[in-house]
């Protein structure tokens, strides 16, 4: 008896023991801005154990934040509130070149059983002691538009500091990241330790953030959930959007050896994801959204040349296309140097494919397309200006 006593006894106080060293319920990455369009933007985040998620949404306005109940925006699928670690909240219906705060939630499920639902603890974004988090939606009949593209960093989070350290981010619409941010992705903790965190700490938060992925990002056992971190209009890794007078077209290279390649393992089949991805493209230039634009650029990370099967692959089958679309421009990474490729040489547009430790700085200004290209230590490298088609 005396035995089964002590042996209850230690269990109760062994969980007891285990509840109470568990960590608090907290959100422990970002948020940041993904897809935004003049409409739509979506806010991604996570937490240390799984939640549902919701996105309060304010006018920018002078009225305190807490003057009112704010309206609700939920993390869904297939009409259930998401229960999830990754939490992506998309806000519909908004306005054009409107500027709106945010703050973000999330309520721990603690169990679910039949259809009882047990919650734990919220953990929120602060704007009590610092201002609510902001995002402005686009503007497509605006004539200016100012960007920047980073590439090939690697998890090297002073360099991307550095690149970016004389940015006026009021002045700057999106970044692009064109590919090969971290050398691989085996977990989560990798993934924002690597770059992620430090884009959150800098920018994402309030300023959009458009990912082209490279080949690095196809590579480790958590490759695959990438999408979940970076969802796009179109729920592919290739979508088109505009931003102001410019189309951007964003392109994935894919794996930059055959598939067969004992690299890979057998797991990818990126030939025929780029076949497909051609078709895509082939049905994306012929849209309004295209056409009428000033400036059509394209961000993809490898480029057409270099003689290696994946840069083969994009000069096969996307420039074709993109001849035929007529393109101004397409900015590229994946060589870990310069190079600046003028229209006619196997393209009928000019290829700038970046250093890895450089950053690209565009912005459409007096029927210009201005792209200016700057070293870490802030020295100009190149520059092209195209003029805008209207």
């Amino acid at each position: 008896m005396k035995k089964s006593f002590y042996l209850v006894a230690f269990i109760v106080m062994a969980s007891w023991s285990s509840f109470a060293q568990e960590p608090a319920f907290t959100i422990t990455h970002g948020p940041y801005l993904q897809a935004l369009t003049e409409s739509e933007v979506t806010i991604v985040w996570t937490t240390n154990r799984k939640a549902i998620s919701w996105v309060e949404l304010a006018p920018d306005d002078d009225t305190h934040y807490y003057q009112t109940e704010r309206p609700r925006s939920y993390a869904e699928s297939y009409g259930f509130k998401s229960v999830d670690s990754v939490h992506a909240v998309t806000l519909s219906g908004l306005n054009p070149n409107t500027t709106y705060r945010y703050r973000i939630y999330s309520q721990e499920v603690l169990s679910h059983v039949g259809t009882k639902v047990l919650y734990g603890d919220i953990a929120a974004s602060n704007v009590y002691r610092q201002k609510p988090l902001k995002f402005t939606t686009s503007n497509p009949s605006n004539s200016e538009v100012s960007f920047l593209v980073l590439n090939d960093i690697h998890g090297n989070n002073d360099l991307m500091e550095t690149l970016l350290e004389n940015t006026d981010w009021e002045q700057t619409d999106m970044v692009f990241f064109n590919g090969d941010m971290t050398n691989d992705i085996r977990s989560e903790q990798q993934l924002f330790g690597d770059f992620l965190d430090k884009a959150v700490e800098l920018f994402a938060g309030e300023t959009p953030m458009y990912y082209a992925r490279g080949n690095h990002e196809t590579r480790g056992n958590f490759a695959t959930t990438f999408p979940r971190y970076f969802p796009t209009p179109t729920n592919q890794l290739y979508y088109m959007f505009r931003q102001g007078p410019v189309c951007f077209v964003v392109l994935d290279s894919g794996e930059d050896k055959p598939d067969s390649d004992l690299e890979y393992s057998g797991i990818v089949a990126f030939d025929n994801y780029r076949t497909q991805q051609a078709e895509w493209l082939k049905k994306a230039v012929k849209q309004d959204v295209f056409r009428d634009a000033s400036y059509r650029v394209v961000i993809v990370h490898m480029p057409p040349f270099g003689g290696w099967h994946g840069e083969e692959e994009v000069a096969r089958k996307f420039v074709p296309v993109l001849n035929d679309a007529g393109i101004d421009v397409m900015l590229c990474g994946h060589l870990h140097r310069h190079v600046h490729k003028k229209a006619g040489e196997g393209q009928k547009f000019p290829v700038i494919a970046n250093s890895n430790k450089a950053i690209i700085k565009a912005q459409t200004k007096n029927a210009t397309l201005n792209i200016n290209i700057f070293g870490a230590d802030g020295k100009l490298v190149d520059s092209l200006q195209i003029q805008s088609r209207k």
